[in-house]
């Protein structure tokens, strides 16, 4: 019932290698992928199962779950609004442009993945609605893009998850960036490894996707892959191990990121586990983000005291080659917004904040604060501090 507004999707090796099915259904990895009870509300998923039992109801179920969808925030941070870039007044498909110095491209067959993440913020990228997706059919407009701004040195490729894709299809889609000058990282946004760690070991085009690696690299560029754990379990298996060996052999970077997730991680010592787990096979420990705004909020979200807590306790657990993980970090409207603790003053208890990456480049690393709230679990919900300078101001609350 509410895999019909939620996307729904499970491979065998996360069944058979990943989920602890004696303890479900609190296993971590079974929250992860199987939709819950609760993450939609009490009266919406009446609705929905009163609609279902009967055939008739069709088209009014189809009205239902769109309206659903459309109440679930499905494009954060304006996406939609703020984030689509323009090249001779023509909105480009399949691209982001927030950050100066990188775009985001969604190619169009990479938008689906080896199993579907519950509290995905793409999640609206997986319905079958036109309308919600970012996807791009060929690399050209991006490639036309990149030339007219040059100040463009990274390109994310996403999705969905670009690793479903084969190697012929992948390369169709990167190779043409290696003709841009100006651009001299390539970044794959991936869940691939956890889901699905054979795409770099067993599967029949392994060896030429680690070519296609070794040819970027090859070419001066750094090639950077953007992994999504989840929860140390995912670091696990052999295969998942491997998978890594394998894709640093290339020469490519490896990076380990994640939302903190209710019911899933929310736990200092799964951190502390996870980040030491990613250094032990060579994958950078990078980010512990904010789950965002959107799809099952309520269910996954964690209140960021609560998430400071959390990340400061897992930090100090770590070595120091592991202490280049940043959170807790929420990816909002303005940029990316880090918690870096909470003080205690004569005037009152804050947090202290502070844009990592921002659409203004003017504010990145600049430090401000806003009150404290034991409920608050996104920057709309703060009130910020009467000392918070008037430009940060205005881009975090949308002046």
């Amino acid at each position: 019932m509410i895999s019909q507004v939620l996307p729904f999707r499970v491979n065998e090796y996360v069944l058979s290698s990943l989920i602890d099915w004696t303890n479900i259904p609190d296993d971590p990895i079974f929250q992860l992928v199987f939709p819950q009870p609760g993450m939609l509300s009490i009266e919406d998923e009446k609705r929905l199962s009163v609609l279902s039992g009967d055939p008739a109801n069709k088209l009014q179920l189809r009205e239902t779950v769109q309206d659903i969808r459309s109440r679930l925030n499905p494009h954060p941070s304006g996406q939609k609004e703020l984030n689509v870039p323009r090249l001779d007044g023509v909105e480009l498909a399949g691209m982001q442009h927030k950050y100066r110095e990188t775009v985001l491209y969604f190619p169009g067959q990479g938008q689906t993945c080896h199993a579907y993440c519950t509290y995905c913020f793409r999640w609206a990228q997986f319905v079958g609605d036109a309308d919600l997706k970012f996807a791009a059919p060929d690399p050209s407009q991006l490639v036309e893009y990149l030339k007219a701004h040059p100040q463009v040195t990274d390109v994310l490729v996403t999705g969905g998850d670009p690793m479903v894709m084969s190697t012929e299809r992948l390369r169709s889609h990167l190779e043409p960036l290696l003709a841009i000058d100006s651009v001299r990282t390539i970044r794959i946004g991936t869940k691939s490894v956890a889901y699905w760690p054979q795409r770099f070991v067993t599967d029949q085009d392994a060896d030429e996707v680690l070519w296609l690696f070794e040819k970027i690299v090859d070419s001066g560029r750094n090639l950077a892959v953007m992994g999504h754990f989840s929860h140390p379990r995912e670091l696990e298996t052999d295969i998942a191990r491997r998978a890594l060996q394998r894709i640093r052999s290339t020469g490519a970077l490896v990076y380990g990121q994640a939302p903190l997730i209710g019911r899933v991680n929310d736990d200092a010592d799964a951190w502390a586990e996870l980040w030491r787990r990613e250094l032990g096979a060579g994958v950078v420990p990078y980010y512990m983000f904010v789950e965002r705004d959107t799809g099952p909020h309520d269910y996954f979200k964690v209140p960021l005291a609560q998430a400071v807590g959390i990340f400061q306790a897992a930090y100090r657990q770590l070595p120091g080659l592991a202490r280049t993980v940043r959170g807790p970090v929420m990816s909002a409207k303005p940029g990316k917004v880090a918690v870096d603790g909470i003080e205690d003053t004569p005037q009152g208890k804050f947090f202290q904040l502070r844009l990592l990456q921002a659409r203004d480049p003017e504010l990145v690393g600049r430090p401000f604060r806003a009150h404290f709230s034991e409920t608050a679990s996104w920057v709309d919900e703060l009130e910020l501090a009467e000392t918070t300078p008037a430009d940060i101001r205005a881009a975090v609350q949308g002046i």
